[in-house]
């Protein structure tokens, strides 16, 4: 098979879809790998280092996406990239499918095939694709959080660990998944006072044994939730629905019963955000306010640590890329359950249930379309 991979334009998105080790990995199966010159770059991966591997290097996206017979990102394909899309292509990345119609619709035009990373499973239900960059966005919440706050930057002025004779801040988790256990760990880490929102009591048992009272943990009813929040000095929104859209956890009300200069980060932002507020902001330009609450929503946050996230996402994402490449999607995703549970597009037809049911499209079975 011909793997492509190019260059993500995306604003401020430095990671890449293939490390070098991935691509010689591919290249050992028998496969041929082309990279888009400079695609690598800002995860600190020269060309030469493709080279080295075996990949051939190609000037423009145009010919990897004219030539390969699946392409291989990170992010979703933007609009333009929408456009080199063609019938019977596999593409694999992150798609985020249900807070964006326009490039659903782009897909399903297409006729591509495209396999999502955020709702490959695994035996234990857990989502293997996403959780890498789960945990790199969960252990940044805190950081960027806490740069939120700084009073240049609109934030309360608050320091998160406090100093003697001044408390430290206060810091709600919402969500106490892959997200939120990190960011509970990394600002508790950083002296905050923590506290966990969830409706699972026996996750948050879990917490409890895990991590031994180095933060709270309290049942995320909306009474409860309220009332944190309106405590908070910053507020992490980590909930997650697979595939779906985020459920709004916060309304543009309640800011008005938040301190002043209190920071909102939305790590759910790909998924349309867990706050009524929230929309999507870049690297160039992160913070916005709204009624005085600063909002912090940066939809790619783990391409602030490029080189982290690539060779982590590659870890993940390479053995389901061999699978793919070595058998065939079709063959790949009958042999393995989980990765038919990426399956979201496939020559026009919706196969995946939570994005119809948000976008109010029809749906056929992936277990039908592998068949088609």
């Amino acid at each position: 098979m011909h793997i492509g991979c190019p260059t993500e334009i995306k604003p401020q998105e430095y990671r890449v879809g293939l490390t070098p080790n991935a691509a010689r990995e591919a290249i050992a199966h028998g496969h041929r790998v082309s990279v888009q010159t400079g695609a690598g770059m800002g995860a600190g991966f020269a060309d030469a280092d493709y080279v080295s591997a075996g990949a051939e290097i190609v000037e423009t996206a145009q010919d990897i996406f004219a030539s390969a017979d699946m392409v291989v990102k990170v992010k979703e394909p933007q609009a333009g990239e929408r456009k080199m899309l063609r019938e019977g292509q596999v593409l694999f990345t992150y798609l985020h499918l249900a807070p964006d119609p326009e490039q659903t619709r782009d897909l399903l035009a297409s006729g591509c095939t495209a396999i999502a990373y955020e709702t490959v499973t695994d035996a234990q239900g857990g989502l293997p694709l996403l959780a890498p960059m789960s945990e790199v966005a969960g252990k940044l919440a805190p950081q960027v959080g806490a740069w939120t706050l700084q009073k240049a930057n609109g934030g309360r002025g608050v320091l998160m660990g406090g100093v003697p004779g001044v408390g430290p801040a206060r810091v709600v988790v919402i969500g106490g998944g892959v997200v939120g256990t990190h960011a509970a760990r990394v600002a508790a880490g950083m002296g905050a006072d923590v506290t966990v929102l969830d409706r699972s009591l026996p996750r948050m048992r879990y917490l409890d044994d895990a991590f031994g009272g180095v933060f709270k943990t309290s049942f995320a009813s909306a009474g409860n939730t309220a009332e944190l929040v309106a405590e908070a000095d910053m507020v992490v929104g980590a909930v997650l629905i697979p595939g779906a859209a985020a459920p709004k956890l916060v309304t543009r009300a309640q800011l008005s019963t938040m301190k002043p200069g209190a920071a909102i980060v939305d790590v759910a932002i790909d998924q349309g955000g867990c706050f009524e507020t929230s929309r999507a902001t870049t690297h160039d330009d992160p913070i916005y306010e709204v009624d005085g609450i600063m909002h912090y929503c940066v939809a790619n946050m783990p391409g602030a640590v490029a080189r982290t996230s690539t060779i982590a996402l590659g870890n993940a994402t390479m053995p389901f890329m061999l699978a793919l490449a070595d058998k065939g999607w079709r063959q790949a995703c009958a042999d393995d359950p989980h990765l038919l549970e990426g399956l979201n597009v496939h020559a026009g037809q919706l196969t995946y249930f939570a994005v119809g049911k948000a976008l109010g499209i029809d749906v056929i079975s992936p277990g039908l379309a592998i068949k088609q």
